[in-house]
């Protein structure tokens, strides 16, 4: 599995009327291989586009990003991006979606429909192959992302709010099913989101942006995910405490210098 490797990253943005503004600022962050880490912080820190780098959507003004070694300068063949709203073509069956990454790398058929069917049975949609991504419910079409994902043998899965627009149980179902998916397979994944206790329940660390331009404030170390008594626990409350206070402290910090 790869490690991702941030160093020194600034990402500008440049309006039509020549103005600047500063997403991210000197970043640095190292991920290790087959490891799981949440990204939290203000609404504007640029967790979101830290994402794009990290999947080669977007270059940064400065600074360097690896993967596995290898720096990133495009799309990467093994690189799984979720976006919000999951990126699902609406016109293409569930089978279809998630076959579609190997229709790219020109993958025979019987081979891309085997490996799809599998991401399906994994994600629990066997049985949903032929629906269209507007009758599946909102978790569903989650789990078809994911199994996009699944299906292309992605090493490193990077996921963007992915469940900001659930209701709580069927989150909190989709958090055991990304839990359980990353123990069994051991692929690298970061994900961004809003929710402390998302962060806490998901990430073996927890990145903390500043408000923006987005630094690291702060990385909590939170080794007991996974532990199936660890949401239930009082040691799980505690450590939403600690995060959530970073978060406060993060929310009020604007890094030297930076222009707001």
């Amino acid at each position: 599995m790869p490690a991702v490797a941030v160093e020194d990253v600034d990402l500008i943005y440049h309006g039509i009327d020549r103005s600047e503004t500063i997403a991210l600022q000197g970043l640095g962050l190292g991920i290790e291989s087959g490891s799981s880490i949440a990204v939290i912080g203000p609404s504007g820190c640029g967790k979101s586009t830290l994402l794009e780098l990290m999947a080669g959507l977007r270059k940064p003004t400065s600074g360097r990003i690896e993967v596995g070694g290898q720096p990133v300068d495009g799309p990467r063949l093994g690189t799984g991006y979720i976006p919000q709203g999951g990126g699902l073509l609406p016109w293409r069956d569930a089978l279809a979606n998630v076959a579609l990454p190997l229709v790219v790398r020109h993958v025979p058929r019987s081979q891309r429909v085997d490996a799809a069917r599998q991401a399906l049975a994994r994600v629990g949609l066997a049985d949903r192959a032929s629906a269209y991504p507007a009758e599946l419910s909102g978790g569903m079409r989650q789990r078809l992302a994911l199994a996009r994902c699944l299906a292309a043998d992605c090493d490193l899965i990077l996921a963007d709010e992915p469940f900001s627009a659930l209701d709580a149980l069927t989150r909190e179902q989709m958090q055991r099913v990304v839990l359980d998916l990353w123990t069994q397979l051991g692929y690298t994944q970061v994900m961004v989101t809003h929710s402390v206790e998302e962060a806490v329940w998901l990430g073996q660390r927890i990145v903390v942006l500043t408000a923006g331009p987005g630094q690291i404030h702060s990385v909590v170390d939170n080794p007991r995910v996974g532990l199936t008594d660890w949401r239930g626990s009082t040691d799980f409350a505690n450590q939403c405490a600690v995060v959530r206070a970073q978060l406060a402290d993060a929310s009020r910090t604007s890094p030297a210098g930076a222009t707001p």
